[in-house]
């Protein structure tokens, strides 16, 4: 029994342990190496409340290179301050004025998310393809003495197909009209007959005559609507030329502009009055009566929607649909305008008038830059898209260079037309300038006409089909309303202050009390016999004698600086020291 106890009481044999398998990240000796580096600072310990709190772990981006060298120029490339300000729209928001933390927080975002848009634009500027140049003669050679056919030869087979001429002396004198993207081209002649085609390609979409005289003549929103202003009333055709409707409202049309970011159709009428249709829903959204006789000139502003009309009296009246009276009205020649047109930034306006003179007008200030004296006036007028600035002088065609800069000494291009002119138009994006005449249409070679890179988003020759539909739908969601069109772009982020305070003066008197005005003090009651009589006079005595201090400031503080006021204006009207006499010490 004893032995047996004995081998009971000994040693009870363990079981051995079972190794862990060994990963093939871990060394020789099957534990994980510690963390060193970037890895071992990651690592944190608990926190004492037991709360964990987990951190960006920022990528070692010099660990995860394939070559495993060290970039010497860590970051994103720095972008120049002068490329960053082309991009930038507006002034940055006061965030300072700005009482409410959560509106200051979503203002910071916007002002960041600007920002970045803007250097993203001004880095990927330099992927562009294209450059923009410039027609350059030898020496001692003027640009003006080469003619079409010299830069037809010396340009390639793409670029020399884009000079051509119709001659069409049948049903002239034609006017012009290219759609946005540059691709399509519209032609109407005063006998009525109509021509869409694409030029590029010279497909003839649709041909149809009206029988009836034309006045003008535009693209809509698509190369699959067009308005032809006719002899009484104003229609609306499809690209196979079928009519779509006809507008009795619009009487006597003479000229049309097409807004396209608000989707309006601008007429101005031989009546004297200035109409707006809105093509999505074909309803006028406004008809103004503008008191100036018959309206035969008439432009655009593209920044802001502003229709600009020449009058007969030598001025320039500035419109927007929002408003019976003009914005702006301009003085601008001694004699009648007979045409204008507004730069693509919408800072500049050339005007020209009976008196034989070119005008350029600087509209953010409305003061005349510099005058030309032409030969024989310009009928029409026409910015291209990178400044350059045609004008058509009866049969003489003239392109002016830097007229944005200084008066030009000459022309940057000339070109004789067999024939006066009816209208001129620079194509989007081509280096190309349309002039129509009495025999036809002209195509002409402009070299540094068009911008050389466009947005495929905004404006692509090149769409297809599905491309046009899918934009046309976008384009209707983001339409402007008329109602936004002014004259000056940042009035719609500003606050309305006299609309507001209006509208709550009605407000009290509709209601008879002001709901805004701070209510009276009345102390809380307090529970579990904490709150007394006493105590709540107490606190309502507290808060009265507050109120009171505060309005004692602010009338001490109004004092002080109608004083201060008075000083300064008394110090002004007062004689210096050497020229007071003894009888000023009796002025009151």
């Amino acid at each position: 029994m004893e032995g047996e106890k004995e081998k009971a009481s000994g040693p009870v044999p363990t079981k051995k342990k079972r190794k862990q398998p060994q990963r093939y990240w871990e060394g020789d000796g099957g534990q994980a190496p510690e963390p060193t580096g970037a890895t071992a600072a990651d690592t944190k310990k608990p926190r004492p409340d037991g709360s964990s709190r987990r951190k960006k772990r920022e990528p070692d981006r010099q660990k995860n290179r394939i070559s495993g060298k060290v970039d010497p120029f860590p970051g994103d490339p720095a972008v120049p301050a002068e490329r960053i300000k082309k991009f930038q729209r507006g002034k940055k928001e006061k965030l300072k004025a700005a009482s409410n933390r959560r509106l200051k927080h979503q203002l910071a975002l916007q002002e960041e998310k600007a920002e970045a848009a803007a250097k993203q634009a001004a880095r990927t500027e330099l992927l562009l393809l294209e450059e923009p140049g410039f027609l350059e003669g030898e020496e001692g050679e003027d640009t003006c003495t080469i003619s079409q056919s010299d830069i037809a030869d010396a340009v390639d087979l793409a670029a020399s197909a884009k000079h051509f001429e119709l001659r069409l002396n049948q049903f002239g004198p034609y006017r012009a009209s290219y759609t946005r993207n540059g691709r399509h081209l519209l032609l109407g002649g005063r006998r009525g007959h109509v021509a869409a085609l694409d030029w590029h390609t010279k497909a003839l979409m649709c041909e149809i005559n009206v029988m009836e005289s034309i006045n003008d003549l535009t693209w809509l929103h698509t190369e699959t609507m067009f308005a032809v202003a006719q002899r009484q009333w104003l229609y609306v055709y499809d690209n196979q030329g079928l009519e779509l409707n006809c507008l009795k409202r619009f009487y006597r049309v003479q000229r049309m502009e097409f807004l396209p970011y608000h989707f309006l159709l601008a007429t101005a009428s031989e009546t004297g009055f200035l109409q707006y249709l809105d093509i999505s829903v074909g309803k006028e959204v406004a008809a103004i009566c503008t008191k100036g006789g018959r309206l035969g000139v008439m432009a655009q502003n593209p920044s802001n929607a502003i229709i600009h009309l020449g009058h007969s009296n030598g001025t320039v009246t500035l419109w927007s649909p929002n408003v019976k009276e003009p914005l702006v009205r301009m003085l601008c020649h001694r004699g009648g305008v007979r045409a204008l047109a507004v730069d693509a930034t919408g800072t500049y306006m050339a005007t020209s008038g009976l008196d034989r003179k070119l005008h350029l007008y600087d509209l953010r200030a409305y003061r005349r830059l510099h005058s030309l004296l032409l030969p024989m006036g310009a009928g029409h007028l026409d910015f291209s898209q990178r400044g350059l600035l045609g004008a058509a002088c009866q049969e003489v065609v003239q392109v002016y260079k830097d007229v944005l800069v200084g008066p030009p000494s000459k022309p940057y291009l000339c070109h004789s037309l067999p024939r006066p002119s009816h209208g001129l138009r620079f194509c989007p994006f081509e280096d190309v300038l349309g002039v129509g005449h009495e025999e036809g249409f002209v195509s002409l070679l402009v070299p540094g006409a068009g911008e050389p890179n466009f947005d495929a988003l905004e404006s692509n020759p090149f769409r297809s089909k599905k491309q046009r539909q899918e934009w046309e739908v976008k384009a209707l969601l983001e339409k402007i309303p008329a109602e936004l069109i002014s004259l000056d772009t940042v009035q719609l982020g500003a606050v309305d202050i006299i609309s507001l305070e209006q509208s709550h003066k009605e407000r009290v008197e509709r209601l008879g009390f002001d709901p805004q005005a701070k209510k009276k003090f009345s102390p809380r009651k307090r529970t579990k016999g904490r709150d007394s009589a006493a105590s709540r006079l107490r606190r309502k005595m507290k808060v009265a004698v507050e109120e009171q201090r505060t309005a004692i400031r602010k009338s001490v503080a109004k004092k002080l600086e109608a004083q201060k006021q008075q000083q300064e204006e008394a110090t002004k009207g007062a004689a210096p020291p050497g020229q007071r006499s003894a009888l000023d010490r009796f002025k009151k």
